[in-house]
């Protein structure tokens, strides 16, 4: 598993308890993950993070901002967000993180099976064009040669018919 995909599963334990008192804004998060505000609280509304309300501020923990880490590494893979959900949700259980390690390795070997396929298509695809442009290149070089094989025989054709010029004395 990608060591940085591994620490955003992991950070949201360990940060939780290394930092309790440090919070963030919405702006910050959006300065440190390239992030719009918007996306931030379409991530909120779709139930992947639940910041802290102080009236209408929005107060974000160590572990949100572990949370928005996997959700960025996640989408950057191509998780979709209902598969990073699914992996968040396992966050509380009992066992630590070894039901929410099992769920991501599930996630990570179909998306890397997906990622194998799309490869070999696009193999394929690439495969097939060479070839049709070999194919193509090989057409035009014909055409070419058969062009000039005959402009060279018109051209001695006229040259066989063409009557000598009378010389001027």
């Amino acid at each position: 598993m990608d060591q940085q995909l591994h620490s955003a599963i992991e950070a949201p334990r360990r940060n939780s308890r290394d930092a309790a008192g440090e919070t963030f804004s919405i702006t910050q998060l959006a300065e440190e993950f390239g992030l719009t505000t918007r996306a931030i609280r379409f991530y909120e509304d779709k139930g992947l993070l639940s910041p802290e309300r102080r009236g209408q501020t929005r107060v974000y923990h160590p572990r949100d901002r572990a949370r928005l880490t996997l959700i960025v590494r996640g989408k950057n893979v191509g998780l979709a967000l209902a598969e990073i959900k699914e992996i968040l949700s396992h966050y509380d259980q009992e066992d630590g993180c070894v039901t929410q390690n099992r769920v991501a390795i599930g996630k990570f070997r179909r998306r890397i099976e997906s990622l194998k396929e799309q490869r070999r298509e696009i193999d394929l695809q690439i495969k097939t064009l060479e070839e049709s442009c070999a194919r193509l290149e090989a057409q035009i070089a014909a055409s070419e040669k058969r062009d000039r094989a005959e402009k060279k025989l018109v051209a001695s054709e006229a040259a066989k018919t063409k009557k000598p010029e009378k010389a001027i004395v």
